[in-house]
């Protein structure tokens, strides 16, 4: 046998070897994941990963007045200076919160108030999702930018937003959402994350727990988070 043919039988024979034993090592995987919270008890979620790199990359944009949902821990972290009014919106009041309401009333946010909008895994809890398209332009300055990220796959939250959880995504459906009232030309949507971003991340294994070499490639068939970076038209291009 030919010295090409060997090495080509053996890659073969060793090819089937590897499947064949992780094949038997995933069957032998617990049901259960090793953290209900995503992964939050122990360490930086896998899925942050993507979603902080996304906001490093449109940091920029963190400026002026801006609005965050929850807390405004985003916006100091990537704003920085540029900040010169930093609002909270949530549904219930609490001391750092400083509007009460949601998306889905365009009522509850003034219109043309901010420059920049950072809504993180926040509108798979809105049912009506073209009002809150509405609401976010509406609150936008022209000129200003939303910052959003969505789950295209993930466990549901074992928390109290578990019963109000209503979608996934893909970055078609998110653009396709967001292009009618901003402009196809002012809507950049991306997706990140990779079979095995998607299975550590089902397991609530924490960035620490992994190689982060394999959460850097991406595959098209397994997103884990759909960025969108959606600008007003208007104001100064920044």
């Amino acid at each position: 046998m030919a010295t090409g043919s060997k090495r080509s039988l053996f890659a073969r024979i060793r090819g089937r070897l590897i499947r064949e034993f992780w094949a038997r090592y995933i069957s032998m995987l617990p049901v259960s994941p090793l953290s209900a919270g995503g992964g939050f008890e122990r360490g930086n979620p896998i899925d942050r990963l993507y979603i902080e790199r996304f906001l490093e990359q449109y940091k920029d944009r963190v400026r002026g007045r801006t609005l965050e949902v929850g807390d405004d821990s985003y916006t100091r972290t990537f704003g920085g200076d540029r900040v010169a009014q930093a609002d909270v919106l949530n549904v219930t009041a609490s001391p750092e919160v400083t509007i009460v309401g949601d998306l889905s009333r365009i009522e509850t946010l003034p219109a043309e108030a901010f420059d920049c909008m950072i809504l993180t895994q926040v509108i798979q809890y809105i049912h009506e999702l073209p009002t809150a398209v509405r609401t976010i332009h509406h609150a936008l300055k022209p000129g200003g930018t939303a910052l959003i990220t969505v789950p295209a796959v993930s466990h549901i939250v074992a928390d109290h937003w578990r019963d109000r959880w209503q979608w996934l995504f893909t970055a078609n459906s998110l653009g396709d959402l967001f292009a009618p009232t901003f402009g196809r030309e002012n809507v950049i949507v991306q997706s990140h994350g990779n079979c095995f971003a998607a299975t550590t991340f089902f397991y609530g294994l924490a960035q620490k727990d992994v190689s982060r070499r394999k959460l850097e490639p991406f595959d098209p068939s397994y997103p884990i988070v759909v960025t969108m970076a959606v600008r007003k038209s208007g104001g100064d291009v920044v």
